[in-house]
C-alpha cells in the first residue's frame, strides 16, 4: 500500500471541508445538540428521582459514546458520498489507486472527523454538565476503541451497499446507528431484551461496551473479557465489511456498473 495516495485521499477531504463551512458545522453542531439535550435530561433525572443513581455518568456517558461511533461510521460514509455526489467515483479508480488505499484514505478521514466532534462532546459534557470520565477509569480507551473499529465496519458495509445500488441507496445508510442502538443496549441492560433480540446482540461489539460500562458504575471491575471480545468481534466485522466492498467493486468494474454510476438509482 502506497502511503502517498492514502494521504491524497485524506487531503482532498481535507480541501473539501476547508473550503465550505457547510461541511465544518455539521461536524460539531449536531454532538453538541445531543450533549446539551441528554445533559438536561440526566440534571433534570437526578433531581426528580429518589434512587440515588447519578443519571449523568450513565446516560450522558452513554450518549456521548453513541455519538462517537456514529460519527466514525458516517465520517466514512460522508467521504465515500463526497466521490459519489461529486461523480468522481470512476476518476479515483483510473488511476494506481487500490481499494484497500482508497478506504484506508475514508478510515484516516473518518477518525480526524469524528476526533473533532468528540473533543465538542467532552468540553460540554466535563464544563457543562460535570461528567468525570475518570469514573470510567482506563476502560475508557477500550471503550472508544471499540467503538471505533465497529464504526468504520458499518461505514464500509454502507458504502458498498450503495456503490451497488447507486446514490439513492444512501438512504438505507443514514438510519443504520439508529437501527442498531436497540439492540446493543446503550441506555438499559441487555437483559430487558427479548431473547431473540439478546441473541442478535451478542454478536454486536457495541453491546459489550455499553454492558461493560454498567459494571463499572455498578462498582463492578473492568470486564477485561468482555471488551476484548468486543474488540475480536469489531476486528471481524471490519474484516467482513472490506470483504463485501471489494467483492462489490470487482461486481461493479465486471459489470460496467462503475462506469455507469450517476445521480440516478442503479439497477
Amino acid at each position: 500500500m502506497d502511503l502517498t495516495r492514502t494521504t491524497a485521499i485524506v487531503l482532498r477531504q481535507f480541501y473539501l471541508l476547508r473550503g465550505s463551512l457547510t461541511r465544518v458545522v455539521p461536524l460539531f453542531v449536531w454532538v453538541a445538540i445531543d450533549i446539551v439535550l441528554w445533559g438536561f435530561i440526566t440534571r433534570y433525572l437526578n433531581t426528580v428521582t429518589g434512587s440515588g443513581l447519578d443519571f449523568v455518568p450513565m446516560l450522558l456517558g452513554a450518549v456521548l459514546l453513541w455519538d462517537f461511533f456514529s460519527r466514525v461510521m458516517h465520517g466514512v460514509t460522508t467521504a465515500f458520498f463526497e466521490d459519489v455526489w461529486s461523480r468522481n467515483f470512476l476518476n479515483l479508480f483510473a488511476t494506481p489507486l487500490t481499494l484497500a488505499e482508497y478506504l484506508a484514505g475514508l478510515v484516516v478521514s473518518s477518525s480526524a472527523t469524528s476526533a473533532i466532534g468528540l473533543l465538542v462532546m467532552l468540553l460540554l459534557a466535563t464544563g457543562v454538565f460535570g461528567l468525570s470520565f475518570f469514573v470510567y477509569g482506563l476502560a475508557l480507551v477500550p471503550f472508544l476503541l471499540v467503538l471505533f473499529l465497529f464504526g468504520v465496519a458499518l461505514g464500509i458495509l454502507g458504502s458498498g451497499v450503495v456503490l451497488r445500488l447507486g446514490p439513492a441507496a444512501e438512504w438505507f445508510v443514514w438510519p443504520i446507528p439508529a437501527l442498531v442502538s436497540p439492540f446493543v443496549g446503550v441506555f438499559y441492560p441487555l437483559s430487558t431484551l427479548p431473547p431473540w433480540m439478546r441473541h442478535l446482540a451478542y454478536l454486536l461489539p457495541p453491546s459489550y461496551v455499553f454492558e461493560g460500562m454498567r459494571s463499572i458504575l455498578a462498582g463492578g471491575a473492568v470486564p477485561v473479557r468482555l471488551l476484548a471480545l468486543g474488540a475480536l468481534l469489531a476486528a471481524v466485522h471490519i474484516v467482513l465489511a472490506c470483504w463485501f466492498f471489494a467483492r462489490i467493486y470487482r461486481y461493479a468494474v465486471r459489470t460496467g456498473l462503475l462506469a455507469r454510476y450517476s445521480a440516478e438509482s442503479v439497477n
